[in-house]
């Protein structure tokens, strides 16, 4: 591991956090579960670290915030956060983040906006929340279809995110480019 990807990796660890600041809101259906902007920069941790060092700058983030640091949504941070209904999305962060990198490695053949789009949706969405949703039904005692119909209400946010992943992956691409992972 070089200096550089040191460097990279505090700063989406960074990135991660201050994305944080942003406020957060709660969906009365997803038992405090808060809608935030972090998996923004869980997707492109990935889709521009690639996967190890995606995968190594969200553990950064969550051992700063298992420290007690509160840079989740909300101003949370510490031990607990591990613990309650939102647990599941906050550890699936880290595969998030590798397999959107892992993804974006593969798509190599194809346009850096739609492979880094394709891999936030694989990665940032579809994996954040297959872990998520148990977790969520197993801490709140919803079934695990009410899980996920509670869930499906961040759906248009993070598909939002995933189209500013691609952008901003492609714009990182064009401005430093060999920061794009696999492209």
């Amino acid at each position: 591991m070089t200096t550089k990807d040191l460097v990279r990796i505090a700063l989406f660890a960074a990135i991660i956090g201050a994305l944080g600041i942003l406020p957060k809101f709660d969906l009365p259906l997803a038992a405090g579960v808060p809608v935030t902007a972090q998996t923004l920069g869980v997707m492109l941790a990935g889709t521009v670290l690639g996967p190890r060092n995606g995968a190594l700058a969200v553990v950064l983030f969550l051992l700063i915030v298992a420290l007690g640091v509160p840079l989740l949504a909300g101003g949370r941070g510490g031990l607990g956060v591990f613990f309650g209904p939102g647990a599941g999305f906050i550890l699936g962060f880290i595969p998030g983040a590798f397999v959107a990198g892992l993804m974006m490695t593969q798509l190599r053949q194809i346009p850096a906006t739609v492979a880094a789009m394709a891999a936030a949706f694989v990665g940032g969405v579809f994996v954040i929340y297959a872990i998520g949703i148990p977790v969520l039904a197993w801490k709140t005692d919803m079934s695990l279809l009410q899980a996920t119909a509670a869930s499906m209400l961040f759906l248009p946010g993070d598909l939002i995110k995933v189209v500013l992943t691609g952008f901003i992956t492609r714009t990182l691409q064009s401005a430093v480019p060999d920061t794009a992972a696999g492209h």
